[in-house]
């Protein structure tokens, strides 16, 4: 492992949340690898390239308008100098409460880093939520 490429990676993930917070898709796309292979947990199985995927990000953005919560937990983070990935929690969803009830929660993250071009680029992010086997229903309400 490289304490280098993970504290590379840390700084790379520290940048990216604001741009998510602040919905720039631009700025949230910009370490995606052109041939990016996205699994969201929204929408479709998978995305595949940097376009595919920005346009996902943007209709994300446009279903959710108004403060939004995006807050990263237990992130861990595995690197060498060429590929590195880290995973965590993330709470995410509107901000406040709608109606006294709270509408964010928490989605399993895992990003696969590959260093191109002497830069890091995602290669692969996936988004889930894990579900009740019986009745197919997306489990929303766990906490860490």
């Amino acid at each position: 492992m490289s304490s280098a490429a993970e504290t590379e990676i840390r700084q790379l993930i520290e940048r990216w949340i604001p741009a998510v917070r602040a919905r720039d898709i631009p700025a949230i796309t910009a370490p995606y690898a052109d041939d990016i292979v996205a699994f969201d947990a929204v929408k479709e199985l998978q995305f595949k390239g940097k376009a595919a995927y920005k346009a996902h990000w943007q209709a994300c953005m446009e279903h959710c308008p108004g403060e939004m919560v995006f807050e990263m937990e237990q992130l861990q983070i595995h690197a060498t100098p060429e590929l590195a990935f880290a995973h965590w929690l993330n709470r995410c969803g509107p901000g406040g409460e709608e109606g006294g009830e709270d509408k964010s929660c928490y989605m399993r993250v895992t990003v696969g880093y590959q260093r191109i071009g002497g830069q890091w680029k995602v290669i692969h992010e996936h988004w889930s939520a894990p579900f009740d086997m019986e009745t197919g229903a997306a489990l929303f309400t766990l906490k860490p």
